[in-house]
C-alpha cells in the first residue's frame, strides 16, 4: 500500500456518495460508454466536444499555457514537463463547456476547480500519478477548507495526436489514445468511498505533433 492508501481519508463518506450520484447518472446515460474494466470507474463520451469547440479552446490553452507545476508528494525528479494554465471561467464558451460536464455528471457546478488546460510539445510528459490530494502533504489544510478531496476528472481530449500522448493508467494496463472532442471520466475513489490506486494515470510522451487537454476535477463539496 503506498502513502496516499495509509493516510487518513476525511471524506470517504463524501467520496461514496459522489460516487454513487456520478456512477447511476453516467451508467443510465446513453451517449456514455462504460470502459470494461473491474478496478477502476471510468467511461468515456464520445463526441462530447465539436471540432470548432475543440479549435476554440486550443487557442485558449495556448493563451493561458505556463510550465506546470505538481503537488508536492516527495518525488524528487523532474515528473511533469507539459504547459498548462487556468482558462477564464467567465468566457462564454468555457461556462457552456462546464455547464455541460456539470449537468452530464449531475454535479452542482460550485463544486468544480476551474478548467485546466494542459499543452504536451514532443517529449513532454506527466509521469504517473493520482489526482487525488495527499492528506499528509502540508497543502491538505488548506485543500480541505476549500472543498475537500477530489473526488471526479472529466478530462477532454481536445486535438488528435500524431503519435503519443495516450493517457496510460499504469495499474490497469489500459491506454486511451487522444481522439478529438472525447471526453473521458473516472471516479478517484471506489464505491465505498476509499482511494482507489488504480487510478494511477500517465500522460504518456508526445513522439510527434502536440497534445491538447482541457481538464476539470471535483471537489466532494463546494470548492473554493
Amino acid at each position: 500500500m503506498s502513502a496516499f492508501s495509509l493516510a487518513p481519508n476525511p471524506d470517504q463518506l463524501a467520496l461514496q456518495r459522489m460516487g454513487t450520484m456520478v456512477r447511476d447518472r453516467l451508467n443510465a446515460d446513453p451517449t456514455v460508454q462504460r470502459i470494461d474494466t473491474d478496478r477502476a470507474e471510468i467511461w468515456a463520451h464520445g463526441a462530447f466536444l465539436s471540432d470548432q469547440e475543440c479549435d476554440q479552446l486550443v487557442a485558449m490553452v495556448d493563451r493561458t499555457a505556463k510550465p506546470s507545476i505538481v503537488m508536492d508528494h516527495g518525488q524528487k525528479e523532474v515528473w511533469r514537463t507539459s504547459s498548462s494554465g487556468d482558462v477564464d471561467p467567465y468566457d462564454p464558451l468555457i461556462r457552456k463547456v462546464e455547464t455541460r460536464i456539470d449537468d452530464l455528471l449531475g454535479v452542482p457546478g460550485n463544486w468544480g476547480e476551474t478548467m485546466q488546460g494542459q499543452r504536451y510539445q514532443i517529449g513532454q510528459e506527466f509521469k504517473y500519478h493520482l489526482d487525488l490530494f495527499w492528506t499528509q502533504a502540508d497543502y491538505w489544510k488548506d485543500e480541505a477548507r476549500r472543498g475537500g478531496q477530489r473526488s471526479f476528472t472529466a478530462m477532454a481530449y481536445l486535438n488528435d495526436v500524431a503519435e503519443g500522448g495516450s493517457t496510460d493508467f499504469v495499474n490497469i494496463g489500459l491506454s486511451v489514445p487522444p481522439q478529438k472532442g472525447v471526453l473521458l471520466i473516472w471516479n478517484n475513489a471506489k464505491p465505498d468511498g476509499t482511494i482507489n490506486e488504480d487510478t494511477m494515470h500517465a500522460g504518456a510522451p508526445v513522439v510527434a505533433g502536440q497534445k491538447y487537454v482541457l481538464t476539470k476535477w471535483y471537489r466532494t463539496r463546494r470548492w473554493g
